[in-house]
């Protein structure tokens, strides 16, 4: 089991600092429901936004409403240059069941989507988008169907030991249409993406870290705080320089024809870092600074 940088199960004062900073800064977003809450709330630790879905009556399955927030929450993210990063979770104890059934069974024209995918909304609100800056998913309880595919949004998956992951809409007749299919083959494989889709089984945490799935699994109850601990992490490294790595690697798995043209938009999206920020990094080295392993 890997643990969040904290030693233990025990979280470090900055990730403890950072909660309460954040729940203090939560908000509603959108459209409000009947007991007057928001399906999507907002928060901000520092430079990190925290989003969580939050319709736990329904284990935070995505019905229209939450579809629309959950995209106005991310196109916030991504315009506001001030966030580095971004913390996707659920409320209530369940990261998300995923696409709303019964809203389905009782208005097919729900149903009705965009059909063009350079365009938004996706069905379930952000997930036809491609994020310029990294976001953590914090999955507690059941990410399926649905679910699954909203976690394959972020870089980085941070998986409670008990957690569930699985393509459990198979059984009902759903597809992936929210990049299931794209993305899940993309990250660990086709072989075992197909295992996944075709059977609908679900995956333990600990076989989704064996997958390359789950980047992280952590003691129940931990997810929000280790996936918050480790955007704080990824943030206080130069940006540019990270930035860039991470769209090369995304335009090389994703976009890239051949390996030449993946090489080319490398060192092209690169150049410009070299005098922004690995000038003064030389310098910090030479006096120092980060030597031995050392972050800080």
């Amino acid at each position: 089991m890997l643990l969040c940088a904290a030693a233990g199960s025990s979280l470090t004062r900055a990730a403890l600092a950072s909660r309460a900073r954040c729940t203090a800064a939560g908000s509603g977003h959108g459209q409000q429901r009947a007991d007057g809450k928001s399906n999507v709330i907002t928060g901000k630790s520092g430079s990190i936004l925290t989003i969580g879905i939050n319709r736990p009556e329904a284990r935070n399955a995505i019905n229209r409403t939450t579809a629309l927030q959950l995209l106005e929450a991310f196109t916030t993210f991504e315009s506001d240059r001030t966030f580095t990063a971004a913390v996707l979770y659920g409320r209530g104890g369940n990261f998300s069941a995923g696409y709303d059934l019964k809203e389905l069974a009782q208005d097919a024209a729900t149903a009705k989507y965009e059909q063009d995918v350079t365009k938004d909304p996706g069905p379930l609100g952000p997930s036809r988008m491609q994020f310029s800056k990294p976001v953590v998913a914090a999955v507690s309880g059941y990410a399926v169907a649905g679910g699954l595919e909203l976690s394959l949004l972020a870089d980085l998956r941070v998986m409670e030991e008990n957690a569930v992951m699985g393509v459990f809409c198979r059984r009902f007749g759903v597809p992936l249409i929210d990049g299931g299919t794209v993305r899940l083959p993309k990250l660990i494989g086709l072989s075992r993406a197909l295992d996944l889709i075709l059977t609908g089984r679900p995956i333990s945490a600990q076989e989704a870290h064996e997958f390359g799935l789950a980047n992280r699994v952590v003691p129940d109850g931990q997810a929000f705080q280790c996936a918050l601990e480790l955007a704080e992490q990824i943030s206080a490294f130069p940006q540019n320089c990270m930035c860039a790595d991470r769209a090369s690697a995304y335009y090389s798995m994703f976009d890239a024809s051949c390996f030449t043209e993946a090489l080319q938009y490398e060192f092209d999206n690169a150049k410009d870092v070299i005098s922004k920020e690995s000038v003064s990094g030389a310098r910090n080295f030479v006096s120092g600074t980060g030597r031995q392993g050392k972050f800080s």
